[in-house]
């Protein structure tokens, strides 16, 4: 219980957190941030770290001096593009038993070859999209891993939706993240990052479970 209050309380405060340690340790922090971004997105167990927040703060302490805008940029899609690679490679390496796997109650060999075909035809926007939504970009690249999506073609969605992940949510946070009103409802916003994605990922299954109906 103890481990899951830390968390919450790092998730919601994550600006005073991150400034303290920027106050505290100066460059180390481009160390911890490679990290934290690396393991949110290259381990499948740990899709409950921050991700938007902390890129959010990220830019947002950029825009006040304490931290520099394109190292963090520079470090952090690199951090999201080797997590993502990171991920694909683990799952590619289960896939290579599973492809060896046969029909079974457990398991249906028909349902994957249709999950690696549909990886190679629009797993890239998949791949891209994911970025921007908690726990799915978590998991997308390790299901393209398993379903055997190409590397070049992973690799140039995963480079472009890590890019586009970081770039995009640093620099709204470092023109947008010191003003009066969002410092005095940060919290909220950090919650509307994760709930609003769920909620989309939500309608479309439901209105996919509606079509298949």
């Amino acid at each position: 219980m103890e481990f899951f209050a830390f968390l919450f309380d790092l998730i919601m405060h994550i600006d005073v957190h991150l400034e303290s340690f920027v106050t505290s340790n100066g460059a180390w922090v481009y160390a911890l941030l490679f990290l934290i971004i690396f393991v949110e997105t290259g381990l499948v167990v740990m899709p409950f770290l921050p991700g938007d927040s902390l890129l959010f703060v990220v830019g947002a302490l950029s825009g006040v001096g304490l931290m520099s805008y394109p190292l963090s940029v520079a470090l952090l899609i690199a951090a999201a593009v080797a997590g993502n690679q990171t991920n694909y490679t683990i799952g590619r390496w289960f896939g290579d038993r599973v492809f060896g796997w046969k029909n079974s109650k457990f398991f249906n060999k028909d349902a994957f070859d249709k999950a690696h075909t549909f990886y190679e035809k629009r797993g890239g926007i998949t791949i891209v999209a994911a970025r921007f939504m908690p726990f799915l970009r978590t998991f997308a690249p390790f299901v393209a891993g398993v379903a055997k999506m190409t590397r070049s073609r992973f690799t140039l969605f995963d480079v472009t939706g890590g890019a586009l992940w970081v770039g995009s949510i640093v620099t709204i946070g470092y023109f947008f993240g010191n003003l009066p009103w969002v410092k005095t409802h940060l919290s909220h916003i950090i919650w509307a990052m994760i709930l609003i994605p769920g909620f989309v990922i939500l309608i479309g299954y439901f209105k996919d479970r509606s079509k298949a109906n």
